[in-house]
């Protein structure tokens, strides 16, 4: 079995694992954060999230609203979506035979779901190359491995993220999401470096269509107003799926940029945390 190595432990977030677990929880009871440490109470059925992917200083506390928001369940599977910001590798990939490594320890990837899972798309390719250097997942594996326990992951990275791949991916994501005990996240920022004001304008436009999950109108918005949101596509597949398994709207936990966390409103990132219910 392959080990995928970190890509970004100390840089994105703490390599050491005290560190790592202390940042998580001030994350979880950050102004921007749930507020609470995991488990919730809340027993609301939902389907999929949306997280941000930065540094855990600029994006863990909005990131934690998702995953508190699911946190008094314990999936046996994440399928975890997101860009391919390095372009290398496959098209659309997933990978098997591996164990992805955190400085929490290893967390294995579900080979039977990824073989799965490429038969059902004709897009989605086994390639472990694509994932070694990407972020997008990676970030999100330390704040799940906090929060559960005996689970296994599907990663799958996008370079093309066009309306037709998110669409035939989402559906594969359903089907496989409606066989299992399964989450799916959908990893994405939203407007990159823009001033502050600009940023949340942007995004609040571009997050009124996933809330009514229309993926035409996102694509639009996304394309009109020219969002520079990097992992557009994995919210549209992320959107198709949960639709597909009763997802009827989405709800926006919470929203911030990097300079409403640090106070530099210069040149922002926008992170959002949205869930499919």
């Amino acid at each position: 079995m392959q080990i995928r190595t970190p890509a970004v432990a100390g840089m994105f977030y703490p390599e050491e694992k005290n560190k790592l677990t202390k940042l998580i929880d001030e994350c979880y009871l950050h102004q921007f954060g749930p507020g609470n440490k995991p488990p919730t109470k809340d027993e609301k059925k939902i389907f999929g999230v949306i997280c941000p992917h930065a540094g855990f200083v600029y994006s863990g506390p909005v990131a934690c609203n998702s995953i508190y928001s699911i946190s008094g369940s314990n999936p046996e599977l994440f399928i975890i979506i997101g860009p391919n910001h390095w372009g290398i590798g496959r098209s659309v990939a997933t990978m098997k035979d591996c164990e992805w490594e955190t400085p929490l320890g290893k967390v294995e990837v579900d080979s039977d779901a990824a073989d799965e899972i490429t038969t059902l798309s004709k897009n989605i390719e086994s390639d472990f190359f694509s994932h070694t250097r990407e972020h997008s997942l990676e970030v999100q594996i330390p704040i799940l491995q906090q929060t559960f326990s005996n689970f296994k992951i599907l990663p799958i990275s996008l370079i093309n993220q066009s309306k037709e791949i998110a669409q035939d991916v989402g559906m594969a994501m359903a089907k496989i999401a409606k066989k299992r005990d399964a989450m799916i996240i959908g990893s994405s920022d939203f407007t990159h470096y823009e001033p502050n004001d600009f940023a949340h304008k942007q995004d609040m436009a571009l997050i009124e269509p996933i809330l009514e999950m229309d993926v035409d109108r996102f694509y639009d918005v996304l394309q009109e107003r020219k969002v520079t949101s990097c992992g557009y596509g994995a919210m549209a597949s992320t959107m198709i799926a949960c639709k597909e398994l009763g997802a009827t709207k989405g709800e926006l936990l919470r929203y911030a940029t990097s300079g409403d966390v640090t106070g530099d409103t210069s040149s922002v990132v926008g992170y959002g945390s949205i869930i499919f219910t």
